[in-house]
């Protein structure tokens, strides 16, 4: 099998809204309009009450109800606008995945995408808005399997919880390819930064990627400290198994492993827009 014959099945594919397509094709621009972006999720009825919603829940603890867009930028900043908009449109790209529990699925993309971000803050060689949002797709391929070919998807899963092998020799032993690089396949698809395709098929093994891509070692990290929460592994364990290799090539302090407690201990808050 091939990519592709996941990618023909158009009818199939996440309808990601053109605002966020933009934003996320805008990510390296620093002369993006964003007031012009603003108004276009004003205009998006559903994600606009998705976004409002959890502005004004107590994860923001805002000092007063927000009731617009506008507003929202005012009280939050546009940096904020955009993770919440990147993080609704893409979570609200699909309603139903047969052998897919999508709510825990986007759960655990927001923690990685906001570990990401903050292990990005520690380090000039990552974007944290870039950052946050490979975290929120990286696992973007696999709900491409899932959308296209259930059946064989989890074919896959009972695979390697039978065998107890990888999930990336599964795919390949079934597909030919990762869900890795499918996830790429379908971000070149959409026409979004060659960074961001990358990183996506890279973050299982960021030393592989070439030219060496720091965003894919700080999913990387988010994607192990996520795991290690998943299954309960102590913090002395963490920090004793922490990628250092991996956290170097990201361009993170030398003792960055001290800081897995605080990391582990992030809230996304955006649970909320997955429902």
């Amino acid at each position: 099998m091939e990519v592709s014959e996941l990618l023909q099945q158009t009818h199939k594919l996440p309808n990601v809204p053109d605002v966020v397509r933009e934003l996320i094709q805008q990510l390296n621009n620093p002369n993006a309009d964003y007031g012009e972006i603003s108004e276009k999720v004003s205009q998006d009825q559903t994600m606009s009450l998705k976004i409002l919603r959890l502005v004004n829940s107590a994860h923001f603890g805002l000092s007063r109800k927000v009731s617009s867009i506008d507003e929202a930028v005012v009280m939050l900043g546009m940096t904020q606008l955009k993770t919440l908009v990147i993080a609704s449109g893409l979570a609200g790209s699909v309603s139903e995945v047969e052998g897919m529990n999508l709510k825990e699925f986007w759960s655990q993309s927001f923690r990685i995408a906001t570990i990401a971000k903050w292990y990005a803050s520690k380090t000039d060689n990552v974007d944290p808005d870039m950052a946050f949002t490979i975290g929120l797709i990286h696992n973007i391929g696999r709900l491409l399997l899932h959308l296209t070919k259930p059946k064989l998807a989890e074919a896959i899963q009972q695979r390697v919880k039978e065998s107890g092998t990888s999930r990336s020799a599964a795919e390949m032993e079934r597909l030919n390819f990762t869900t890795p690089e499918a996830g790429q396949a379908l971000l070149e698809l959409w026409k979004f930064p060659e960074e961001l395709g990358q990183a996506v098929r890279y973050h299982k093994n960021p030393m592989e990627a070439e030219p060496p891509n720091p965003a894919c070692a700080i999913t990387n990290i988010a994607c192990y400290l996520n795991a290690c929460i998943r299954s309960k592994r102590s913090l002395e364990e963490t920090i004793e198994r922490f990628p250092v290799k991996v956290a170097a090539l990201a361009g993170l302090p030398a003792d960055i492993a001290s800081s897995c407690e605080e990391a582990m201990a992030l809230e996304s808050g955006l649970d909320g827009l997955a429902g």
